[in-house]
């Protein structure tokens, strides 16, 4: 039994554990908070209990000048602007390119509507005329 035990007891080697690098960066990275984070945020501390909102800014490791920052930021509504998705601006060569294939499109609509129009004319034009107008 002791035997059974003792081949069980280390399944990992305390060598093998992993430790945190000790190293410190050079630089430390800024938070940056997404106008969806904000917001949930600003809508769990709204719920919870007054004595459970500290808990919530503890356990999200920010300190409670960033909720008053915030609270004005969705005040003034900008917090709302800032939730669109950013990102790299479109091509404006690519954009063009698909406004005239777009338009391309419509004109060749336009002109094969235009053919038949012009078919369904000719073809009355014929029977208006006659018989007797086709054999001159």
């Amino acid at each position: 039994m002791s035997e059974a035990m003792a081949s069980t007891e280390y399944l990992v080697q305390p060598d093998e554990v992993s430790r945190p690098d000790p190293e410190v960066p050079e630089r430390p990275r800024r938070r940056r908070f997404s106008a969806e984070y904000k917001l949930a945020i600003l809508e769990e501390i709204d719920a919870a209990a007054p004595e459970e909102r500290a808990a919530i800014i503890r356990r999200e490791g920010i300190y409670s000048r960033y909720i008053s920052k915030w609270r004005a930021q969705q005040k003034a509504g900008s917090l709302r602007a800032l939730g669109a998705k950013r990102g790299p601006k479109p091509d404006p060569v690519a954009t063009e390119n698909a406004k005239l294939r777009k338009q391309n499109k419509k004109l060749r609509k336009d002109l094969e509507a235009a053919h038949l129009v012009i078919e369904v004319q000719k073809k009355v034009s014929r029977l208006l005329q006659g018989p007797d107008s086709e054999a001159s």
